[in-house]
């Protein structure tokens, strides 16, 4: 039985929730960042306090099959707030530690971009069967990065209606729905309560950058509409301090903005479009060998990186060349690789694609030069970069921690085994 959100269990999610405790050695230290000189080399901090059944699919796997839940919006409407909290404090709890942010500055990255969705600040409306919580775990994530020198990027992943229809927005649907209704509106509200907290100039030394909305879907939407919507977020930031305000590109060219929240707009400041870069998500994509992977990095990277007025930063790209990783494409739907995906061409198996263990030295050494020429594009014609993800469970192409410990992932971050790449 579909289970609708009450007043009561909202607010009893509310009060139960607590962020996890923080080591008492941890010790304040001065992160702030030199935008325009300083790259940012990141993690994003992903399925953490937004699921995604590609990151944690034992989540999913463990309940009721026949109930249909792909996503956090089915997982509370189908099961209800009470029992969809049960589920989701233990994983908020436990996925990610200060031990994870200590091993993700010991190996040299800056950065931690930490999505979260609307719905973790309560500010539902009838009809939407989320379960709120997972706000305190911000602090929670800003403390550990203050005693590890990591910065944090807020990235507001999941808007009412969702901005694209991806299960990663919270609601996996057909196409989205963000723009009807009162959805924008309600979307700046969340809006204003994280500027209105983590704008302020105490939070500057840690909190380098807000971004106002993951991945709306611009094909989709009405694109003046969206940049109204960025430009009342912006102000939102603006009358609060000068923090940088992240703006994502809708899967448009970034010079698209050129003009818009540019110092030509009202000399506005700070402000940095972010761009995701994915070879995986087309057929086309996925029968390509690994030399034309790495040429396709070094030959489109002016395409979205040249001719803006704006920093460009690669806030999401992967060491993955196939879609293999289970439910990559949505829960319980194939991959194309494997031709499992609808509309697909058998290109190989994904057998032995997400276990790090099985793979041979030329997979080793082919996914190692990807990432090089990832690294080495980013660096030289953008702001900087932040990889998809710090972990999974399974998906091992997808996974910083597993490519570190095989040494597959570069140590230093910008040393090159196979040389000038992109040359």
């Amino acid at each position: 039985m579909l289970l609708k959100n009450t007043l009561a269990a909202v607010l009893l999610a509310g009060a139960a929730t607590a962020a996890p405790s923080t080591p008492n050695t941890l010790s304040k230290r001065s992160v702030d960042f030199s935008w325009g000189s300083e790259k940012v080399r990141g993690l994003n901090i992903g399925g953490w306090l937004i699921l995604e059944p590609f990151i944690t699919p034992s989540i999913f796997q463990n309940l009721n099959q026949s109930l249909g839940i792909v996503d956090e919006f089915t997982l509370t409407g189908k099961l209800g707030t009470d029992a969809a909290y049960n589920i989701l404090k233990p994983h908020w709890d436990s996925w990610v530690t200060f031990a994870d942010f200590q091993k993700i500055a010991n190996a040299g990255f800056n950065t931690v971009r930490i999505p979260i969705g609307y719905w973790a600040y309560g500010n539902l409306e009838n009809g939407e069967t989320f379960t709120p919580g997972a706000a305190p775990y911000i602090d929670a994530a800003i403390d550990w990065a203050r005693g590890t020198g990591l910065k944090v990027w807020i990235d507001l992943h999941g808007a009412p209606g969702s901005q694209n229809g991806f299960d990663n927005s919270g609601q996996r649907l057909d196409k989205p729905t963000w723009q009807s209704g009162d959805s924008v509106t309600q979307t700046l509200s969340v809006l204003q309560t994280i500027t209105n907290k983590y704008a302020q100039t105490q939070y500057q030394d840690v909190v380098v950058a807000i971004e106002l909305l993951n991945e709306p879907l611009s094909s989709e939407l009405n694109f003046d509409e969206l940049k109204d919507f960025y430009r009342n977020g912006f102000n939102q930031v603006r009358d609060v301090s000068d923090t940088t305000v992240m703006i994502h590109d809708g899967f448009v060219t970034p010079s698209t903005y050129n003009g818009f929240l540019s110092t030509s707009d009202n000399n506005s400041q700070n402000v940095v479009v972010d761009h995701h870069e994915y070879q995986v998500f087309s057929n086309e994509f996925v029968a390509m060998q690994n030399w034309q992977h790495r040429q396709l990095v070094c030959n489109n990277v002016a395409s979205y990186a040249s001719g803006t007025d704006k920093w460009v930063v690669v806030g999401e790209w992967t060491a993955a060349e196939t879609d293999c990783a289970p439910a990559l494409n949505g829960y319980n739907i194939g991959s194309r690789y494997d031709g499992t995906y609808p509309n697909s061409t058998y290109v190989g198996s994904c057998a032995d694609k997400n276990n790090i263990a099985n793979w041979d030295d030329d997979m080793r050494g082919d996914t190692k030069g990807y990432i090089e020429a990832q690294i080495s594009a980013f660096e030289s014609h953008t702001q900087g970069w932040v990889f998809w993800n710090f972990k999974t469970e399974t998906a091992q192409e997808w996974d910083a921690f597993a490519l570190l410990d095989a040494g597959i992932f570069p140590q230093p971050l910008t040393s090159q085994d196979y040389g000038s790449i992109c040359s």
